[in-house]
Order: C-alpha cells, then sequence, then structure tokens
C-alpha cells in the first residue's frame, strides 16, 4: 500500500495530476478571483472590462497569482469548462462578460454551490434565485444620454454654419443586435439629443456582430450615404470610427477614446466603469457577505462615464450643458426616458409591460412606467427598454 502511495505521489510530482484523480484541485487556501472574456483587448467592449479589472484588483491588493484571465471564450459552452478550470485552479468567485456566457454560468453555478459566480448583461438571475449567482449592469443609458445632448450641440453648431439643415440633423447608429440592451442604448443617445436640437432625427442599422471591423466600417459608410451627419454605435471594433475620420464626419464612440486616431472626427465617448462593481464582487465574496440577484451601478457609484470630450471637434457650451444635465440625473430631477419627451406612434405612453422575466416567450409581464417615467433597470440590471421611439428610423424593419 505504502508502495502504491509513493508511486501516485510521484506521478503527481512529476505531471502535475493523474488519471486517478477526479480533478487538479490546486486550491491552498489563497483567494482568487477568474474574469471570462468573450475577446481580448482588440474588442473595445472586451478591453473596459479588462481595465477594469486590472484597476480592482491592483487596488484591493491582488498580486497576479490571484487573478486568472480567460480571453477568446465564446458564447457557448466553452464557457462552461473554463468556469469548470478556475474553479479546479481555486477561484472563489468568477466573472464572466457576455450575454451568452449566462446559460453556461448558471450551470457552473450550479454545479459549485460553493463559488460565487458573476455575470454582465445577464437577465435571470432574480429568476434563477441561485444564492451563489449574480447579475450586473449600470445605467449607461445616462451616459449616452449625456453623448447624445454632445451630439446635438454638434448638430446645432452644424446649423448654425450652415453646414446642414435643421432638417438635415440625421444621426446614424451602428448596432450590433436589435435586443433590449442596444435599443436602450440608442433610444437614450438619441433622446440626449433631442433634448438640446429639438429637429435631430436617428437612422440605425445592425451588423449582426458584437465585433465586425469590416461589418461595422459598412454599416457607417451606409448610413452616410443615406445622409447621416454624425455616427454613433453599440459595437466594439474601430470600424466605424476609422470611416468618420475618412469621411470627416463626427463619430460617437463608446468603452473608449479614438481621440488620438481620429483627431478631427472623434467628439466624446461613454462606457460602464466597471471597476466599482469588481471592487464590490471581490470584497463581498472575501468577507462572505450576501449579494443581491442584480447589482446596479449609476452615475453616483462613479459606474458610467463621460469620458475625453474633443475640444477640437465639441461646439461651444459642449461641457456646460452636460455638467448641468449629469447634476440633475443624479439629483433624480430629470430622467433619462420621461414620457413627455417621447411618443410611440404620435401617441404618449402611459402604461407598458416590459419583458423583464425572461422566460423565452418574449412577452411582456412587469408594468415599468411611473409617475410618467419609465424606470429603466429598476426591475433588474440588464435593460428592457425596446419601445421604438418617434424619430428613429430602423432599416432593418
Amino acid at each position: 500500500m505504502k508502495k502504491l502511495l509513493s508511486l501516485i505521489l510521484a506521478a503527481v510530482m512529476m505531471f502535475g495530476c493523474v488519471s486517478v484523480l477526479s480533478s487538479c484541485d490546486s486550491d491552498d487556501g489563497v483567494f482568487k478571483v477568474g474574469f471570462i472574456f468573450l475577446h481580448d483587448e482588440t474588442s473595445t467592449y472586451d478591453k473596459n472590462f479588462i481595465d477594469a479589472a486590472l484597476e480592482a484588483t491592483e487596488k484591493l491588493g491582488l498580486d497576479e497569482s490571484q487573478v486568472i484571465f480567460k480571453k477568446e471564450i465564446p458564447e457557448g459552452a466553452a464557457c462552461y469548462d473554463e468556469a469548470v478550470d478556475l474553479v479546479d485552479q481555486g477561484c472563489d468567485v468568477i466573472f464572466a462578460d457576455s450575454f451568452g456566457h449566462e446559460e453556461w454560468m448558471i450551470k457552473a453555478a450550479k454545479e459549485f454551490p460553493d463559488v460565487e459566480f458573476c455575470h454582465a448583461t445577464g437577465v435571470k438571475a432574480h429568476t434563477e434565485k441561485l444564492p451563489n449567482y449574480h447579475n450586473a449592469f449600470a445605467s449607461i443609458y445616462e451616459g449616452r444620454y449625456l453623448a447624445g445632448i454632445a451630439a446635438g450641440m454638434k448638430l446645432n453648431e452644424m446649423i448654425t454654419s450652415g453646414d446642414i439643415t435643421a432638417e438635415e440633423a440625421v444621426m446614424g447608429y451602428v448596432g450590433a443586435f436589435p435586443y433590449a440592451e442596444v435599443i436602450s442604448g440608442y433610444s437614450s443617445f438619441y433622446l440626449g439629443a433631442k433634448s438640446v436640437c429639438p429637429s435631430v432625427t436617428m437612422l440605425v442599422d445592425f451588423t449582426g456582430s458584437w465585433y465586425s471591423p469590416e461589418g461595422e466600417a459598412n454599416t457607417a459608410n451606409a448610413l452616410i450615404d443615406k445622409g447621416a451627419v454624425l455616427i454613433s454605435q453599440h459595437a466594439d471594433s474601430m470600424g466605424a470610427p476609422g470611416v468618420c475620420e475618412t469621411r470627416n464626419v463626427p463619430n460617437v464612440f463608446y468603452n473608449g477614446t479614438t481621440i488620438s486616431t481620429c483627431p478631427n472626427t472623434y467628439l466624446i465617448a461613454s462606457r460602464i466603469n466597471w471597476a466599482p462593481f469588481f471592487e464590490y464582487m471581490i470584497t463581498s465574496t472575501q468577507n462572505e457577505t450576501d449579494m443581491p440577484y442584480d447589482w446596479f451601478g449609476s452615475l453616483n457609484t462613479d459606474s458610467v462615464k463621460v469620458v475625453d470630450m474633443n475640444t477640437a471637434v465639441a461646439a461651444e457650451g459642449t461641457k456646460e450643458a452636460i455638467d448641468t444635465a449629469m447634476a440633475e440625473l443624479k439629483a433624480g430631477t430629470r430622467h433619462v426616458f420621461d414620457t413627455n419627451n417621447f411618443t410611440v406612434g404620435g401617441e404618449k405612453v402611459t402604461t407598458y409591460l416590459a419583458d423583464v422575466d425572461d422566460a423565452g416567450d418574449y412577452v411582456g409581464e412587469t408594468e415599468v412606467i411611473e409617475n410618467g417615467v419609465f424606470y429603466e433597470s429598476k426591475h433588474r440590471s440588464a435593460p428592457y427598454f425596446d419601445l421604438p421611439i418617434d424619430g428613429i428610423t430602423r432599416l432593418d424593419k
């Protein structure tokens, strides 16, 4: 017996693990956190998460051995496999950043109840009610609204200078998919622009991919050809900004800045700052403190940023207009989705059942309008605003 144990120990020391062991569990009692990313730093979406993870873990004093990154993990069973590998490496909490990771994160959470699993943009934590599975998001619709104010101020400048007429104040928007998250984003961007430029309209088209440099460039070109004089996006590459710089069309970016590569057209950007959530996620796990099913950040938690306004492109008075609106949003005296500020089919919306409990039936079950305001992200963290508001034309319809 002793000889057999000696042989097994020798094999473990030589090869790391052997087939008679169920897994090579490296949990040595040291706290570890694992991150699963859809792409790598070439995707502005993933880079925003990666930068925040590095910022938060450094601030909390975690060393490299305690932080494990998994990059280029597709939205499928590979996410589950990587989550299991992170568990085997001793991770106490695991985070995934893409919508299609959710099913597989839930599967892992059910299998490993002693590990915390957190997921961005997901919709099922509040209905699954697993004590170790949590969704997280932030009020990026407020950030997009503020960026929209910068766009509207630029349009006003173009109208005043005679470059366009009021009727030609047409924005283009490059979307990835017609999901509620994207609809909420482009609608809030439009409403921000409309708050300062009443004649603005917007064209929207979709690429069918979160990251497609060629598809995003082609879509931006098509929108400009159809009359768009300013472009924004909810897609993750440099495709659209590159087109804007070539064609001298102002661009509002997302999740980063292109001021160095597109100095003549980059206007401003908005992004979710994930560092506050990562700090919360890590410290809650370390302290064994319960986390809610849905965590929601805002301007007041520093979870939403409007960044790097390009003063060489922005219209005069843009910063002041944004600062005023931001203060009102923080105070709750201004609401992005105030139903007095938009119509659907020419009519004011007074009631709406949103599909908050995602049961796969695409049927709304939750009243989300209270006192004349559509309350986005109140009933779960991920967006559910999907109203087709007037002034926005979807070219896929």
